[in-house]
């Protein structure tokens, strides 16, 4: 059995201890971040909205050019692992998928307990802080996308800029981080993705088209609002908009819901008598799949 601290489960559905070897150290998965990933939420047993990450897994796989992930193969190892999972609650499920010594892929499941960062996050909410991605979105930001080649919209190992993002706001005192353009446009969290209440009462999140990794969890929550009689869009958003909307979120597969308290040192609204982002996102986890 492995560690009560996590589980690891091969491709083949082998549930190892932690210290075993699943992959090399001198695989290109490590060495270079070559691969990509899928977290989840892990929730009384099941993983929650495991197709549409299964999906966007396939996807980032398709851009760095790993082979196409088998998801009936997937699914095998995400059972065992959330069936393997001592906890009960909730937990954190990874899908880890990248480029082996030889060339060829390798993959595997991981399961650890949820970070108290996320509890807090999801109680108290977080304050954040811009920062300049250092690339421009062009003069049309909803009609602009990353590069053929670019891994912007991937959710990939190569994490590095995600965690200095994180690591330089924590140095200065802060929770978390809201990334913008040069250009001043909103793109996302280096764990999330932005949802605001606008003040037209729209529900509204970055175009997907920019260079931003499409959520999982905002899809699931924008159709959930919509059917609740919410009025769900992307539109380009500036600073300024977040600043002056009625509730602002980050949005994950695990923290879920932290609604940001503070933007740059500016106190922002209570999000009071708007939609419950928190009650959408639960049910939006929940219900599907």
């Amino acid at each position: 059995m492995a560690s009560h601290g996590e589980i690891v489960v091969t491709l083949a559905g082998e549930v190892v201890t932690v210290d075993h070897p699943v992959v090399r150290v001198d695989d290109p998965l490590f060495g270079r971040g070559d691969g990509v990933f899928e977290t989840l939420l892990l929730r009384n047993g099941r993983g929650c909205l495991i197709d549409a990450h299964l999906e966007r897994l396939a996807r980032s796989a398709a851009t760095v050019a790993l082979p196409p992930p088998d998801v009936a193969q997937w699914r095998a190892p995400v059972a065992s692992a959330a069936q393997a999972w001592p906890g009960a609650g909730d937990a954190v499920m990874r899908l880890v998928f990248g480029r082996g010594r030889g060339g060829g892929p390798i993959g595997f499941v991981t399961v650890s307990p949820l970070p108290d960062r996320a509890l807090v996050a999801r109680r108290d909410g977080v304050s954040a802080m811009t920062l300049d991605r250092g690339f421009s979105v062009a003069d049309d930001p909803g009609n602009s996308g990353p590069a053929p080649w670019s891994i912007a919209g991937v959710k990939s190992l190569s994490y590095a800029a995600n965690a200095a993002a994180l690591r330089h706001a924590q140095r200065l005192g802060v929770g978390d981080v809201v990334l913008t353009s040069t250009d001043g446009f909103v793109l996302e969290g280096p764990r999330s993705n932005v949802v605001i209440v606008a003040r037209d009462g729209v529900l509204a999140t970055p175009p997907s088209t920019l260079p931003i990794l499409a959520g999982t969890t905002v899809k699931a929550v924008f159709e959930v609002a919509r059917r609740r009689g919410e009025t769900c869009e992307e539109r380009p958003l500036r600073t300024a908009d977040l600043l002056a909307a009625k509730g602002v979120w980050l949005l994950s597969s695990i923290t879920l819901a932290a609604r940001v308290h503070t933007l740059d040192g500016a106190v922002l609204p209570a999000a009071d008598g708007v939609a419950d982002m928190a009650e959408i996102v639960d049910e939006a986890v929940g219900g599907l799949d």
